[in-house]
């Protein structure tokens, strides 16, 4: 998949053009001339326009020939195999590579990251690989947390650490040090290895009312302030054409993020689980897309087959069945993103986020031809209906059913 180049800039104004026979001894042949001037300028202009692709698009090289994959996964006690590249490579341009990732061969989650990183784009250039960094719990397994400084943790006003609930502390991104630290690195990481950018974990648990609960209402609104400043100092030191993908909406909560600086695209973790599974719930998220896209961001649905990685009992299972159901469940998860997607949405489906989740396995859906939507989804309460060149798409959201008939 290669980035498309922004069409050249439009010389025709979609003005009326005056007329040089206004005078002429047949008035109504005249208007009718000039009309036909106008409208075919205003043609030429929007067909123009009309050709020139969305940011999101010219910045993960999206592309409508199959269902746009986002792959987001972690391998930490091995190195990726070559087939793991191969599949990984020809099978999505957005890729996220979690926290962890390679750290006991390479020693570093910037290492492994660079490795796979360079290894993928090998194989596909056109690869986007994202270095994950979360931006509000200090995940261990960074080389980075060598020169990261104790007074950058977060504290209650009585001085105790704020802590993530696995006991991971949480740092303080009011701290413009630490921002400016955190800023370089993932900017370095991006400099050191064929990155296209950044997926940055855990915005909603800065915004969620819980931390004032802990920090007390002005440091928590100083801590989300300091999050977007930090978050657009990033972008200014990745560029405009490495991306920031940030985690993410949830309904309607943290619609906000959609208008921070720097963010591009933007994630929806919980899509259909996780306590947002009510049809209300999934057609919130499934406006979400129009929504960001109306402000020049993409949306990543991250789809689930009714089960996680959290569910101690559900993972005893074997794998073969594990991936049977998630197979078998893939229809309305994947019926539903593509009702709403946008260009430069992307879809994303698995139980988990390690190479042992489902992520790198085949569904056959995803090898199928696509094609562009003929137009957008039309609705009927909680049912709609989207047709694609190579694909037809009906979703009930009452009853959790759908399907895709695929031509």
């Amino acid at each position: 998949m290669m980035f498309v180049a922004a069409s050249k800039p439009i010389a025709c104004s979609p003005k009326p053009r005056k007329c040089a026979v206004n005078h002429s001894p047949f008035p109504a042949l005249a208007r009718a001339l000039c009309l036909l001037i106008a409208v075919a300028g205003q043609t030429s202009w929007s067909a123009e326009a009309s050709r020139i692709p969305p940011p999101a698009v010219r910045l993960t090289g999206f592309t409508w020939d199959r269902v746009p994959l986002n792959l987001h996964f972690g391998k930490r006690t091995a190195d990726l195999t070559d087939a793991e590249i191969d599949f990984v490579a020809s099978h999505s341009s957005l890729i996220a590579l979690e926290k962890s990732h390679g750290v006991t061969p390479h020693g570093s989650t910037e290492a492994g990251t660079a490795d796979s990183a360079r290894r993928i784009t090998q194989r596909n250039p056109a690869a986007k690989v994202l270095f994950y960094f979360n931006a509000f719990i200090n995940w261990p397994g960074y080389d980075a947390f060598k020169t990261y400084r104790p007074e950058w943790t977060l504290r209650t006003a009585s001085g105790e650490i704020v802590k993530h609930t696995s006991g991971t502390p949480r740092p303080d991104p009011s701290n413009a040090d630490f921002r400016e630290w955190w800023s370089e690195v993932v900017a370095s990481a991006n400099r050191s290895a064929p990155l296209g950018g950044v997926f940055i974990d855990a915005l909603p648990q800065a915004l969620a009312p819980a931390l004032a609960k802990q920090v007390g209402d002005a440091k928590a609104r100083a801590v989300v302030a300091g999050l977007r400043e930090m978050i657009a100092l990033t972008k200014r030191k990745l560029g405009r054409d490495r991306t920031v993908l940030a985690n993410g909406l949830r309904t309607t909560d943290f619609r906000e993020i959609l208008d921070w600086e720097g963010i591009d695209g933007v994630m929806i973790e919980h899509f259909g689980g996780f306590k947002t599974d009510s049809p209300n719930d999934i057609k919130t998220d499934l406006d979400s897309v129009a929504l960001a896209a109306a402000k020049g961001k993409f949306v990543v649905i991250k789809g689930w087959p009714g089960f996680n990685w959290l569910e101690k009992e559900m993972m005893q299972r074997p794998y073969a069945e594990l991936l049977k159901l998630a197979r078998e469940r893939l229809t309305f998860p994947l019926a539903c993103f593509l009702v709403a997607a946008q260009p430069g949405s992307y879809f994303c489906y698995s139980w988990g986020y390690t190479h042992t989740h489902g992520m790198l396995d085949a569904y056959p859906e995803f090898d199928r031809p696509l094609g562009p939507p003929k137009a957008d989804a039309t609705w009927q309460g909680l049912t709609a209906t989207r047709e694609f060149a190579r694909a037809s798409v009906w979703i009930d959201l009452t009853t959790k059913q759908a399907r895709i008939d695929w031509r």
